[in-house]
């Protein structure tokens, strides 16, 4: 668990996968009441200083940024749930066998394109390396990362380990890495121990009916 309590922002970042941690961004997914997250611009930028894709000097510059540029940085965060919910739809039609939508990937596409758009290709003295490059004031460059991070997932063998909560209102998707791909539960803590006292609920009340 990461605690941001700055912006009160606290997330299970245990998927496995960066596009999945940020798919996860919404608490309760599969129901009809999510809860969401990532409530304004600030959180989003908290979340990725939390996952590693955003440097802290880099984080408070986009604060700053965002104090004069307030419409711009909304916008930025309404497109960022729109790319987390189709991430979603995605990755959740997987765990079901069922094909992705159309609509999903295509918008997927478009912020791939943009990021793919900002990969160059570093030389080292033994190698090469990525980077990305990006004007200091680009409010959307954490999504950059995620994009790839599912474009990755996707066209890897890994993309079999994706599962998701067996709870039907929880929905959390996670990189499934047991021997046996056995996990069930987003945490055996959470929605596993809850599974538990139901089933032992409900024994009980068979035995004294």
């Amino acid at each position: 668990m990461i605690a941001f309590e700055k912006y009160e922002l606290s997330l299970k970042l245990q998927a496995g996968r960066l596009a999945l941690d940020f798919a996860n961004t919404a608490d309760w997914h599969a129901s009809d009441q999510p809860e969401e997250k990532l409530n304004s611009y600030p959180d989003l930028v908290r979340w990725a200083e939390g996952v590693g894709i955003l440097p802290e000097a880099e984080a408070e510059h986009l604060l700053r940024v965002e104090t004069r540029r307030s419409e711009d940085a909304a916008l930025v965060l309404e497109r960022a749930i729109t790319f987390r919910e189709a991430l979603y739809r995605i990755f959740s039609a997987i765990t079901a066998g069922a094909p992705a939508e159309a609509a999903d990937v295509s918008i997927l596409n478009e912020m791939l394109a943009t990021a793919l758009g900002r990969l160059h290709l570093v030389s080292t003295q033994e190698s090469f390396s990525w980077e990305w490059t990006a004007a200091s004031d680009d409010l959307e460059r954490m999504l950059w990362p995620v994009a790839q991070s599912a474009a990755d997932l996707l066209t890897s063998a890994e993309l079999s380990r994706v599962g998701r909560c067996a709870d039907e209102r929880c929905g959390w998707l996670f990189l499934d890495m047991s021997r046996n791909r056995s996990r069930r539960w987003c945490d055996m803590k959470d929605c596993g121990n809850r599974a538990k006292a139901r089933r032992h609920y409900a024994r009980q009340r068979s035995t004294e009916e």
